[in-house]
């Protein structure tokens, strides 16, 4: 009896000595190898934070393969099929025009975005909670944030009556939808519009001309990468032209803007970790709702209100979530 026991113990001691520990079988497996496509020159340093916390360790159990189109959005393409070639398991875009490249070229290969445009009006899904086909992700669009904002301009600027809208690409993809929302809201809130275009920087000194000549009382800006790239330009040029403006991100009033209202996009741009780590866990991208932000932020700078000969109302500063003193 004692050396049937002794042989089992012996047996099953062997056993776990044979047997992989669970790094190792991980090692022993595939690395999934994910693509990451961007307008911009490098991976989102957020991303990279969120996927340590879930436990992924670059070049031990997953590999990124960066593709930058460095602010060339003609790029895309060829940038997409290089990681289609490749056979990558997903890939993680962050701007609507990669995304709309990346669902072109492939219906097979996962695709989790995050943008800051509406996904069911740039085409990207069908619908936010059933998005079907390989496409899903994160936006930080939402329809009330245009609205917020020019009522925060109406507490703001006295006797506001007229607003300029800053717009970059009218054939953008989500111009439209973004267009839509912000006329609805000033005619709610008795306001007047007047767009002004900018094709690219060289246009700003001229378009801030145009919204003085119009009588403008403040002005904000229509949902582009190159608002965001020039930003310290436009916050410089509304300070000269005594333009108080609200902006979508903090890093405008960061850099001298007056005022923001929107998510935290650096901690939003992280979730796309989450929605990564689901797929490769085997959830269908097409089953995952797209995912919004809840929670959005006031900051006020009270240097560049004072530059600009506005009083910031108390119950302005008492939502604030940052003053910038």
């Amino acid at each position: 009896m004692k050396l049937r026991t002794i042989g089992l113990i012996s047996i099953l001691v062997l056993g776990l000595l044979a047997a992989p520990l669970p790094i190792e079988a991980q090692q022993a497996g595939k690395v999934p190898r994910i693509g990451y496509l961007t307008s911009g020159s490098s991976v989102s340093k957020a991303f990279r934070k969120s996927l340590r916390e879930l436990g992924y360790v670059e070049g031990q159990n997953i590999v990124i393969e960066p593709r930058f189109a460095k602010r060339k959005l003609d790029r895309f393409p060829g940038l997409v099929a290089e990681l289609v070639g490749l056979k990558v398991d997903a890939i993680v875009v962050t701007s609507v025009q990669g995304a709309l490249a990346a669902k072109k070229a492939t219906r097979t290969i996962p695709i989790v975005f995050a943008i800051a445009q509406d996904p069911v009006g740039v085409g990207l899904v069908t619908s936010r909670a059933r998005p079907g086909g390989n496409v899903t992700g994160t936006t930080d669009f939402a329809r009330e944030l245009a609205g917020k904002r020019l009522e925060l301009l109406k507490e703001t600027v006295p006797k506001l009556s007229r607003v300029a809208v800053l717009v970059w690409n009218p054939a953008g993809p989500d111009y439209a939808t973004e267009k839509n929302e912000i006329e609805l809201a000033a005619r709610a809130l008795g306001l007047q519009l007047e767009a002004v275009e900018a094709r690219g920087s060289d246009d700003l000194e001229n378009a801030f001309s145009a919204m003085t000549s119009a009588n403008a009382n403040a002005f904000m800006g229509m949902t582009d990468t190159r608002f965001f790239r020039n930003r310290k330009r436009i916050v410089k040029l509304s300070v000269k032209n005594r333009l108080p403006a609200v902006y979508q991100s903090r890093r405008f009033v960061q850099d001298g803007g007056l005022m923001s209202y929107g998510p935290n996009r650096r901690k939003w741009r992280g979730r796309i970790a989450v929605y990564l780590d689901k797929i490769l866990k085997g959830a269908n991208p097409g089953d995952l709702p797209i995912e919004q932000p809840t929670k959005f932020e006031l900051i006020v700078n009270l240097k560049t209100a004072n530059k600009l000969g506005l009083t910031i109302p108390p119950e302005v500063l008492y939502r604030a979530d940052k003053v910038i003193k």
